[in-house]
């Protein structure tokens, strides 16, 4: 069965003046056309590894260009127009991929970079989504304390940004461990925090406590001292306020300044924390 959005191998069952008509087998009807221009000297017979889509005209046509993705599968693209119904993406094809405005999960621009999986609409038409959450797999190799890169492909006000682990696995970094603002598309390196039960991965860009606790302390004493010696925060501090300004979370703030206090390098008070001597 010849597959649309596939890359298959196909048999060449004829040739004309247009190209070389393919099928999966000569026992099946279908059959699709490889065009002119992309014979290499193929005869009746021979195999041909291609990819299916559909041309401008909504015809099933093969390829030997392979894009960058195919049916289920998911790839970074880059936005090369944005018009009335929405954007078309460069997927290494003549014909550029279609993604509709419902399918986009936020406003994209030309030259913008998006993550998105391939699907076939109700029309049997390939185009691209944005809204990959639910395709995205949880059977990867990773283990705790494994780096990996991924992209984010969307961020939550309430639960952090979602990942795609080598663009397929499933990941989330939480909020109270975005240590810095993350953005749709961005590249990131992360740690695999913990394995969820389902198979999700939970990221963090921070290192283990005992480790970036060491920078956290330096982070603050710098800015303790950029600051004069004197900065309005300590321990019941608004969590929301240590976040803003020092792109930490409260606990990790609290485990900062609690070692530096233990280091007899600042003070705690009911106003704030001071720099000692020994600083």
């Amino acid at each position: 069965m010849i597959a649309l959005g596939k890359k298959q191998t196909l048999i060449v069952e004829r040739t004309t003046e247009h190209g070389a008509y393919l099928k999966a087998d000569f026992s099946e009807a279908d059959h699709v056309l490889l065009p002119k221009n992309q014979l290499a000297g193929e005869a009746e017979g021979d195999s041909v590894e291609v990819f299916v889509y559909k041309d401008s005209e909504d015809r099933p046509i093969a390829t030997k260009q392979i894009p960058a993705l195919e049916l289920g599968g998911f790839a970074v693209l880059p936005v090369v127009q944005v018009n009335k119904v929405g954007a078309f993406l460069d997927w290494g094809l003549p014909k550029n991929l279609f993604l509709p405005y419902r399918e986009q999960t936020r406003a994209v621009q030309e030259g913008d970079e998006v993550l998105v999986g391939l699907y076939e609409d109700k029309s049997s038409r390939l185009c691209a989504t944005m809204r990959v959450y639910d395709y995205l797999r949880t059977d990867s190799p990773y283990k705790t304390d494994d780096r990996v890169n991924g992209v984010v492909y969307e961020v939550s006000q309430n639960f952090g940004a979602f990942v795609a682990v080598d663009n397929c696995y499933s990941a989330l970094i939480p909020k109270a461990d975005l240590s810095y603002p993350l953005r749709s598309g961005q590249l990131v390196e992360a740690r695999v925090a913990r394995v969820l039960p389902d198979g999700k991965l939970t990221l963090s860009i921070r290192e283990k406590a005992h480790v970036q606790m060491d920078a956290d302390a330096r982070l603050i004493l710098s800015s303790l001292k950029g600051a004069g010696g004197f900065l309005p925060f300590n321990d019941k501090s608004d969590a929301e306020e240590i976040r803003a300004r020092f792109c930490l979370s409260k606990a990790a703030f609290k485990r900062a300044i609690g070692h530096l206090y233990r280091e007899r390098l600042i003070t705690i008070g009911e106003d704030g924390i001071r720099l000692t001597e020994e600083a």
